[in-house]
């Protein structure tokens, strides 16, 4: 008789919530999805760099992506068997697509969104949001050393 050990099936957490469309949804975002991966089995580095990738994409929702009276939807999928947490930011301004520009002059305010993006992420894109509107989202692999 060949006996093994039971596996438990790799399983996908989800979490989604809109948000007000202001800086305060976006600070919001910020905090429910450090609260949601620290209950996931998720590293500390890879849920510090989830933290700074939905603080900007929230940020860029809340400003740029912003439509009066519409909120903006955070979502965060986490697929144990892939190694794959994956964040969505989705608004509704379909027309206004992120650009990855060059690098700002040091002493300007803004422009470095996108690219703190790309440096944490392990890939991030955009897709269109039907029936209106857009999701740009950021994927990590979670199964990375804590020393990410």
């Amino acid at each position: 008789m060949n006996a093994s050990t039971p596996q438990l099936p790799a399983t996908t957490r989800t979490f989604a919530q809109r948000l007000s469309s202001t800086r305060r949804g976006a600070r919001l975002a910020r905090l429910l999805a450090v609260g949601q991966l620290r209950s996931w089995p998720v590293s500390p580095a890879v849920t510090e760099r989830a933290e700074r990738i939905v603080a900007e994409l929230a940020a860029n929702a809340a400003i740029h992506g912003r439509v009066q009276g519409r909120d903006f939807r955070l979502a965060l999928t986490l697929d144990e068997a892939r190694g794959i947490l994956r964040i969505e930011v989705a608004d509704t301004r379909g027309e206004k697509l992120p650009v990855l520009g060059p690098a700002p002059d040091p002493d300007s305010e803004s422009g470095r969104g996108l690219l703190l993006v790309a440096a944490l992420a392990d890939r991030w894109g955009t897709q269109p949001r039907h029936p209106v509107g857009k999701t740009v989202w950021a994927e990590l692999d979670s199964r990375q050393a804590s020393d990410g």
